[in-house]
């Protein structure tokens, strides 16, 4: 790297605040962003909202995002940053700002990189103000920090390295995205909209017989032809039965329920009747060995993004000591967590043995449900839980907050079915999440080395193989 390679920031991009107040949000519309949307160098929309036009025209005044521009968080959450991307309208959000690159100077990618990187994280450690609630950086001093920001190839160099691992990272959630929307939609055609057994009805109703109803179901379930379902009993007859086994649960029959219409044989139960919730608590902050340890402890800020579900890492961790002296408990692997006072209704499957803070429930089965059904069923519920928090200064999920959701429940052979059908889709989640978190340590450990010069090219290649290599195993 060239010696000369350390400059300003402001001799490479332009520095922009956003909106000093936070307009109503809207379910749909262009996204509000908001710095809990900046996590781990990438943008989760997620945790957006949404504002309407008019107000859009009114935040963007300043300055409206575009695709490149780098988004960082300047009070609280300092260090955080993520790129802008493509075909997304939005505003920033309070305590964000922008900087915007001179592309003559600076690859977007590599301005990402670099601002992530461990000697600008320390300059903002070292320049950050102490304020009486919250630290922050004076946004006009920052176009006076300096960063390391060579020539335009050696900055290619850097980027095409680290970007090949961020890029399977995002396949992973894209894939992770998929798997958990296909899951859902099984869900819901199975326990929400009982798509197999009205199928059943439909087909007797019209005068077919009861092999009729049941090649509907089969195909209600399996998204397939008629054509299609005879050739899968002739190529792969074995998962022809388990297909018709699984078609033989659903009942031909509806029964009136307080839900409305549900399958006939079902019941309606209330989620507390159908689960065990499990507290949690905090080590004492002050007992250094309580802390630091390699026991995962779960808060709110540990939620998952969107699709990956599973929970394998956690910002702090505990120690034995810790988990032994305090009233936390160990979940084990498949336990859904809820968040359920402040931030209310966030889920999470513990992807390792973890711990949580009093904030959350663990919610595991009462009534022989396997771990994913379980967690389907509680992000089925969770909106009519969030509806029914109360608390004087936060809302607040109680254990009485479980009995105000009702849902129908199948037979347990049923449900057992389903947890072997989505199983696979669930593991394969956790299994891309745990090589993400391997990939993205082996481009936090290359991002220093690249970006001040120590590694050479060829060996940042190598080290890039053995990490893909590694997290593929």
């Amino acid at each position: 790297m060239t010696p000369n390679s350390m400059v300003s920031v402001g001799d490479i991009a332009e520095v922009f605040d956003g909106p000093h107040a936070t307009p109503k949000k809207l379910e749909s519309g262009p996204y509000f962003l908001s710095i809990s949307s900046l996590i781990k160098g990438a943008l989760d929309l997620s945790q957006s909202a949404h504002l309407s036009e008019e107000d859009f025209k009114q935040w963007t005044k300043r300055v409206t995002p575009e695709p490149g521009d780098i988004l960082f968080s300047y009070e609280t959450r300092l260090g955080e940053a993520a790129m802008m991307p493509t075909g997304i309208r939005a505003c920033l959000g309070r305590r964000m700002g922008l900087l915007r690159p001179d592309r003559t100077r600076v690859i977007p990618e590599y301005l990402l990189y670099a601002y992530l990187s461990p000697d600008f994280q320390s300059t903002i450690e070292q320049r950050k103000i102490h304020g009486a609630t919250v630290d922050r950086i004076a946004l006009k001093e920052l176009p006076s920090f300096p960063i390391r920001v060579p020539s335009i190839a050696e900055q290619r160099v850097v980027v095409d390295n680290l970007k090949a691992l961020d890029d399977k990272i995002q396949l992973n959630h894209k894939i992770n995205q998929t798997l958990e929307q296909m899951a859902q939609t099984i869900f819901k055609s199975w326990f929400v909209d009982f798509e197999p057994a009205k199928a059943k009805i439909a087909a007797l109703e019209a005068g077919g017989s009861d092999e009729g109803a049941l090649l509907a179901a089969m195909q209600a379930i399996s998204g397939k032809g008629e054509a299609e379902l005879t050739r899968l009993q002739a190529g792969q007859p074995e998962q022809y039965a388990e297909l018709r086994a699984t078609a033989e649960l659903f009942p031909s029959a509806l029964q009136d329920s307080e839900l409305g219409e549900i399958p006939e044989g079902w019941e309606v139960a209330p989620l507390s009747a159908m689960v065990n919730l499990i507290g949690g608590g905090t080590p004492k902050k002050s007992e250094p060995a309580f802390w630091n340890g390699n026991i995962c402890w779960f808060s709110v800020k540990d939620v998952p993004s969107d699709g990956n579900v599973f929970v394998v890492e956690t910002e702090d961790k505990i120690t034995e000591e810790g988990l032994n002296r305090s009233s936390t408990k160990l979940l084990p692997i498949g336990t859904t967590i809820i968040t359920a006072r402040g931030t209310v209704g966030k889920l999470a499957l513990t992807g390792v043995s973890t711990a949580m803070n009093q904030s959350c429930y663990g919610v595991v089965a009462s009534d022989e449900t396997g771990p994913y059904l379980n967690y389907l069923r509680l992000s089925e519920g969770v909106d009519t839980l969030k509806r029914n928090t109360h608390g004087a200064v936060f809302d607040t999920i109680t254990r009485s907050t479980f009995d105000t959701v009702l849902q129908s429940r199948s037979c347990l052979a049923l449900r057992q079915r389903f947890e072997q059908t989505v199983t696979p889709m669930f593991e394969a989640i956790r299994n891309n999440l745990i090589q993400s978190n391997t990939l993205s340590e082996a481009r936090d450990s290359l991002l220093p080395k690249l970006l001040s010069g120590e590694l050479a090219v060829s060996a940042a290649e190598t080290q890039l193989t053995d990490a893909e290599e590694l997290a593929d195993v």
